[in-house]
């Protein structure tokens, strides 16, 4: 017997935590879809497991210590809202893409996150088929400095973009993230 919806929901958020493959092919429906992957390296859109293990491994790169304590959970038969909080530390380039290409990238700032999100989840034969999400983005970026623009913060952007060390991270966790994605089981 699969798991129940607040099972499957705790699971989604533990592959992102710990890049399991396994625990991705039992949790994620092959048809799963992040609409938030938009500003994610190109790998994050693949369907099914791959792109949620992806989607992982980008963000393990940024943020050291990722852990999602999910706060409550409410269902229906076919989909789950969840209420959590994302806490890590920021000590890789947080890199964000537009259009499968480098947005703009934040050198590591060593500052701890933890912020709330909301995140609806579609399921499907009894796994995880969609995911959507409603992020206090501010407050992270305020938290690393980034807005409201901490001048140190900006500087370190802007010398990164300058020196091509915001391509160079861009191409890093693009490759990491296909990699990851490369790791699921059939």
């Amino acid at each position: 017997m699969g798991m129940d919806a607040t099972a499957l929901a705790h699971g989604l958020f533990r592959i992102l935590e710990s890049g399991d493959p396994d625990l991705a092919t039992e949790v994620v429906h092959a048809d799963f879809h992040n609409r938030e992957s938009a500003v994610s390296p190109t790998a994050c859109a693949i369907p099914g497991p791959a792109g949620v293990l992806a989607s992982g491994a980008w963000m393990r790169s940024a943020f050291s210590d990722l852990r999602f304590p999910v706060l409550g959970v409410a269902h229906n038969d076919d989909e789950v809202w969840v209420r959590l909080r994302m806490q890590g530390r920021h000590t890789g380039a947080f890199v964000l893409f537009r259009d499968g290409s480098l947005d703009r990238a934040v050198p590591p700032t060593g500052q701890e996150i933890d912020f709330e999100q909301v995140h609806v989840l579609g399921l499907r034969d009894g796994k995880v088929v969609r995911h959507e999400a409603v992020r206090d983005d501010v407050t992270m970026l305020g938290q690393l400095g980034v807005f409201p623009p901490a001048p140190g913060t900006a500087l370190s952007i802007l010398a990164w973009r300058a020196t091509g060390r915001a391509t160079r991270a861009a191409a890093q966790v693009s490759a990491r993230a296909a990699e990851a994605a490369a790791s699921v089981r059939s």
